[in-house]
């Protein structure tokens, strides 16, 4: 994917955007080197009790990942495009881990992150559109809408003890490896108009139970917005992992999500809704989300304020959310989606946001999270949150992000909830630094 100036490391994270080496371009050959590398440095001054494998005080910690590969095209003359890619991927962390314990600070692992092959119509079928089929398959990330549901594969566990080996090779909080392991894409129709995709995945990551999965999207794009439908079945799970997880129910789960998203012809409005319901054997479960974003293009640095509601049923499965569209979509809070939750379960969450680019590679935004869980039976994870953050992108090749927040929580870990030493507001702190060539 081409790299512009102006991405932030919210992008970055969500699809990996490469600054290509070109080593060969002729008679419609291509080979690219690709090179992408992220480092954080890590500070929580509180501790959270999720797997009982922390204790009550500061967390820190540090995570890296380098991934490394080449892709290639090969135009087939008056028939399309042939495309691929082969990338491996160092990660780690050191320290501490993270301050819930999802990592321990000892994680080391290098292994295929990409692998896939595909073909592109070009205009082949007129009709269609430009590259209106678009087959592929293998190792690779899928996305769907803006990632409520999937985002691909980025849940990065360590060595925690839960009875199995759930080790992914650490970075969790940068997610390292976002890649399915084996996938099946057939993409139909143009960038306007009706489009729609037919999807098969698995999932060899264990915290996700390897889930596997088939979808159909349709999707309606237009100038003023798209609207999409699809339809999402789970066909299998790993039984000794789902056991631990409680994820047995993904085996013949049928999810179905509604939403839109656009300006409906108004310059700085931005408007977005999803809802989502999922049909299970142990119930009917929903999440949903109203969001209104409006840029105040007159002002200087261009702020955009935004107001988000969304709400997650007691027992909703979240599958693969990941962040797509900035900080706080889909891990709302820095402190509450990656080591306190609630992740995306049993809440609903207010969120307010205000973000400013006071010239073109940079932003600096604050954020603003409550969270109120719909049920207390299994405990509390409700709480507040600030973060501020810096994104700047020092030239086409380096980006830096510092990050400060502050995390309140309704209950500590001995009245219910997962903070442990006590409730008071903690503050976190992170660097991260990223580089592609």
């Amino acid at each position: 994917m081409t790299h512009k100036l102006a991405c932030t490391l919210a992008l970055l994270l969500a699809s990996p955007l490469t600054q290509a080496q070109e080593l060969y371009n002729h008679a419609g050959t291509t080979l690219d080197a690709n090179l992408e590398a992220l480092f954080g440095v890590f500070h929580s001054d509180e501790s959270f009790d999720q797997f009982g494998n922390r204790q009550a005080g500061s967390s820190n910690w540090r995570e890296g990942y380098v991934k490394y590969g080449l892709s290639a095209s090969q135009a087939l003359t008056g028939h399309g495009t042939l495309y691929g890619a082969f990338s491996l991927l160092s990660s780690a962390t050191w320290g501490d881990g993270d301050a819930a314990g999802f990592t321990l600070g000892d994680e080391r692992r290098t292994g295929i992150e990409d692998a896939y092959l595909g073909w592109r119509s070009g205009t082949l079928f007129p009709a269609l559109g430009e590259d209106g089929i678009d087959l592929s398959g293998g190792r690779q990330v899928i996305t769907l809408g803006d990632g409520f549901l999937i985002q691909g594969d980025p849940v990065n566990a360590g060595n925690v003890d839960l009875g199995a080996d759930f080790d992914r090779g650490g970075a969790y909080y940068l997610a390292a490896r976002k890649a399915f392991d084996r996938t099946a894409v057939l993409r139909l129709g143009g960038k306007q108009g009706w489009r729609g995709d037919l999807m098969w995945l698995k999932s060899d990551n264990p915290f996700q139970a390897d889930t596997s999965m088939a979808m159909a999207n349709l999707e309606h794009v237009a100038d003023a917005g798209t609207l999409g439908l699809s339809w999402i079945r789970g066909l299998d799970v790993d039984r000794r992992y789902a056991e631990i997880l409680g994820l047995e129910h993904r085996d013949g789960m049928d999810t179905v999500s509604l939403r839109g998203r656009g300006n409906l012809g108004v310059k700085d409005l931005e408007l977005a809704a999803e809802y989502v319901t999922q049909d299970r054997t142990d119930g009917r479960e929903n999440a949903w989300y109203l969001e209104g974003n409006w840029t105040f293009s007159g002002l200087p640095w261009s702020p955009t304020a935004t107001y988000r509601y969304s709400r997650f049923s007691e027992h909703f499965d979240p599958l693969f959310y990941g962040l797509s569209r900035g900080y706080g979509t889909w891990f709302q809070g820095e402190v509450a989606a990656n080591y306190a939750g609630p992740f995306n379960s049993n809440t609903q969450v207010h969120h307010v946001a205000l973000k400013a680019t006071p010239r073109e590679g940079l932003t600096v935004g604050a954020l603003y999270f409550d969270f109120d869980p719909l049920s207390t039976d299994q405990g509390n994870l409700g709480g507040r949150e600030v973060d501020l953050y810096v994104e700047w992108m020092v030239d086409e090749h380096w980006l830096i992000s510092p990050l400060v927040g502050f995390y309140t929580p309704q209950r500590s870990a001995q009245d219910g909830g997962v903070q442990l030493g006590g409730r008071d507001s903690g503050a976190y702190l992170q660097l991260v630094v990223g580089t592609f060539f």
